[in-house]
């Protein structure tokens, strides 16, 4: 018995001190910006497509995947585009600034600080140039006639291919107003707008936003960095309130005519996926009214911008949201895919032009989350989606006729990258899974099977740090029905006859989710940090969030974070069940609308957790934009009640553990008037939060500050929660 004692201690000696050699976790080595994290993250590849030839870019060459030989190289590159020894990298600065556009051409375009250059590899000389002039933002190159839309201030320009320029607009703002802007994005970016110029298949024609935002009352910012500070326009229309006037225009680029669009329905209408017919006749756009609850896909005639006729409607009495324009079929120009809702999950249908019919493609409990391509040659539809897993995003192709679906590569993990060849035949797809940090993949579309051409090794238990174990499992939400699931970090050296202090980390929004059978769950960097110094943490995605479905998300509608609330709370029962929590000892944090449940949660229940850390909040809806918050709350003139019970500006009065709230001074999101009207009505109710700003940021903080800002995060936990 003596010399099994001996035998148990030494090997608790030796474990001991196998944990004490390993590695300690820095927040410089876990987040973007900190001074190591780029050597801690897993080893990629950057590929390409020239055609059908998958290419992989390094920083000295471009070669061929399949045999591994040298297309070019950068410092050919460089030098048939002209670049002097002092200059060289500078208008190539790696592979990775190099496309090749061109499928039947054997051009690269280099997109260098101040010009684009067509270079000829196998002529070795530049084929075409084209200076960039100064000042020029919102660049949109086309391919097809190389004429380039840009924005100065807040007019628009083309730059033609013979480096011709011409202004669009004439009436856009130029003296830092911003009232009425062209080509750029609107609606906030909402409804998956992303930028504000559309080409046309052939590049002749241009498609352009003009927002007019005279009307909507301005936020106003201050910039502290100047000897006097200034104040600045911040547009901002509030739910309710007077929204942003959004026009479409068509510019010609052979004849010189702008033709503007007659468009349908209400001034304060959403405007939104535009989509050129194959044959650049006909512009289609789905129109939302201002309440979000009536859509319709319309085709105008781009000549003379009158209405040719409303193709198709779909109402809803919560809401409707279109993310994604029409998708043209390459071998049937009168057919196109669409992206609907209507059956309660996101699927792929096929709208027949002539007719207006719709017909559905994919089906099931599950959704699309994006639709990649088309095989041109087997004419089918290559897309991800969730089918085996709400945690999952895999890679598919579907049979428009059959709807028989083929899996492509894995069937786990999130498959993040999917570029196809210019066929469709093939794809270079890339994924990570709970135990994969990274594989890429060349893959055929039509038999899902391929060669790997990367499996990155993971470089945090290579280096010898100290890793947390990781699950993910699932209960029940607050319906006592819906599987909810959630990511659990352990502390370092677990020893399940311990109690520990429980962070939740939670988003809880629409549009977002926290769990996924990505590398180690998804896990966040800060959260490996935590439980390093000894916490464990909890991470559940509620009802509300994203790639579940119509109800699962529209369960929040006009009461956003009640049914969120109520989910996270069966989290936390669940905490409690566990015996190594410490009930006693429990914290919360999120950011944005993250933010805005850790304050909820540190108000609504306010013997339930004892310290949060509160980011960006919303504080009350009213003081939130337009077209989120009225998608999710309505108007506060037709949902008064809702935005009452939702203000967290009545529920500073319950505050009773420590809450620190932190914010981008310069907020254009979440504007400040959040966070200070909560401060405002804790001084009256007087309960005592804690407040940090960061002068000059935004939303999110800057890459270079993440750590500095989580290192507070921690000592706020540090000294109010772990003892």
């Amino acid at each position: 018995m003596k010399i099994k004692a001996l035998a148990l201690a030494f090997a608790t000696i030796a474990a001991s001190s196998t944990l004490m050699a390993q590695k300690q976790f820095t927040l410089q080595d876990l987040l973007w910006g900190g001074n190591n994290a780029h050597n801690l993250r897993a080893e990629n590849i950057f590929t390409t497509w020239w055609g059908n030839t998958a290419l992989q870019s390094t920083p000295d060459e471009i070669k061929k995947v399949a045999d591994g030989s040298t297309l070019v190289t950068v410092e050919e590159l460089n030098t048939w585009a002209g670049v002097t020894p002092e200059d060289k990298n500078k208008v190539v600065r790696s592979g990775h600034s190099v496309s090749f556009p061109y499928a039947d051409k054997s051009l690269a375009m280099v997109s260098g600080l101040a010009k684009n250059i067509l270079i000829d590899f196998e002529a070795h000389k530049v084929e075409w140039q084209q200076s960039i002039p100064e000042g020029a933002t919102n660049r949109d190159f086309s391919t097809e006639s190389r004429n380039l839309a840009f924005t100065i201030e807040g007019n628009l320009y083309v730059q033609t291919a013979d480096n011709k320029t011409v202004q669009i607009s004439t009436d856009g703002s130029t003296d830092g107003s911003q009232n009425i802007v062209y080509g750029q994005s609107v609606h906030r970016d909402e409804f998956g707008i992303t930028k504000g110029t559309f080409w046309s298949p052939d590049g002749q024609q241009l498609a352009f936003y003009r927002m007019d935002q005279s009307m909507v009352p301005s936020y106003p910012q201050v910039d502290i960095t100047s000897r006097i500070s200034q104040t600045y326009v911040d547009h901002y229309p509030m739910a309710g309130e007077t929204s942003h006037q959004v026009k479409v225009g068509v510019y010609n680029v052979l004849n010189g005519k702008t033709t503007w669009l007659d468009l349908e329905g209400a001034d304060d209408d959403y405007h939104t996926n535009i989509s050129w017919a194959p044959d650049g006749k006909t512009l289609y756009i789905f129109e939302l009214n201002r309440d979000q609850n009536d859509m319709r896909l319309v085709a105008y005639d781009t000549a003379t911008g009158k209405s040719l006729h409303t193709v198709l409607q779909e109402c809803d009495e919560k809401y409707v949201e279109p993310l994604n324009g029409l998708e043209f079929l390459p071998w049937d120009a009168t057919k196109a895919v669409m992206q609907s809702q209507r059956d309660g999950y996101n699927h792929l249908y096929l709208l027949d032009l002539k007719t207006d019919k719709l017909s559905q493609i994919t089906s099931g409990k599950w959704v699309v989350q994006r639709f990649v391509g088309f095989n041109k040659k087997d004419k089918t539809l290559i897309y991800l989606g969730n089918e085996s897993d709400p945690r999952r995003s895999c890679l598919y192709s579907v049979n428009i006729k059959s709807g028989k679906r083929t899996l492509i590569g894995a069937e786990d993990g999130v498959h993040y990258l999917a570029n196809l060849s210019e066929d469709g035949q093939q794809v270079l797809d890339a994924y990570t899974s709970p135990t994969v940090p990274r594989s890429i993949n060349l893959l055929s579309t039509k038999t899902g099977k391929g060669k790997n051409l990367l499996t990155a090794r993971d470089e945090w238990e290579a280096q010898g740090y100290n890793i947390p174990e990781i699950t993910s499992g699932s209960i029940k939400a607050a319906d006592g029905q819906t599987d909810l699931y959630y990511r659990m970090v352990k502390p370092i050296g677990f020893d399940a006859s311990k109690k520990y202090p429980t962070v939740i980390y939670v988003y809880g929004g629409p549009h977002a989710h926290n769990v996924d059978a990505s590398w180690h769950w998804s896990m966040r960097g800060w959260e490996a940090y935590m439980a390093q110094k000894g916490y464990l943490l909890f991470i559940l995605d509620n009802r509300g969030s994203e790639w579940r479905g119509k109800e699962f998300e529209q369960a929040t509608f006009r009461r956003l974070g009640e049914v969120e609330m109520e989910d996270q709370m069966c989290g936390v029962n669940y905490l409690k069940s566990l015996p190594y929590v410490d009930a006693d000892r429990m914290g919360v944090h999120g950011w944005s609308f993250g933010g805005f449940m850790t304050t909820n949660l540190m108000c609504t229940y306010p013997d339930v957790f004892k310290v949060g850390v509160a980011g960006g909040p919303v504080i009350d809806w009213k003081y939130y934009e337009v077209m989120y918050g009225e998608r999710y709350m309505d108007t506060p003139q037709t949902n008064p009640e809702g935005y009452e019970r939702c203000s967290l500006v009545n529920k500073a009065k319950n505050l009773k553990g420590r809450l620190q709230i932190i914010y981008g001074h310069n907020d254009p999101t979440c504007v400040p008037q959040h966070t200070l009207s909560f401060i405002k009505a804790s001084i009256e109710a007087g309960t005592q939060p804690d407040l940090f700003t960061y002068p000059g940021e935004g939303h999110n903080m800057d890459a270079y500050h993440q750590p500095h800002l989580h290192e507070r995060i921690t000592r706020y936990f540090e000294d109010h929660l772990n003892k």
